[in-house]
């Protein structure tokens, strides 16, 4: 296995990372962003109050978002698959 199918295998990796990461980790930084702007508008010091906004919209995302995330997941594994017999010669 030459260095060069090691780095296609890490970026593959790191890009699959980002895509299933990013819907829901944006997700929360919005909310987040959303609910601290209304705490600084509000004048509310309460540091709980973002938590349940922020895991209601992380499941949410989740819900809706789980098919996909699992399907993508599935082919990037079955490609790893397929490349086992390549990376033995």
């Amino acid at each position: 296995m030459s260095i060069g199918q090691i780095s296609s295998l890490m970026a593959g990796a790191i890009t699959q990372i980002l895509l299933l990461s990013a819907p829901v980790l944006l997700v929360a930084l919005v909310v987040g962003l959303v609910i601290s702007i209304l705490q600084a508008t509000t004048s509310i010091q309460e540091q709980t109050l973002t938590f349940v906004p922020k895991i209601t919209a992380i499941m949410l995302t989740l819900m809706f978002l789980i098919g996909w995330m699992f399907t993508s997941l599935g082919e990037y594994t079955t490609a790893l698959f397929e490349l086992i017999p390549e990376m033995a010669r």
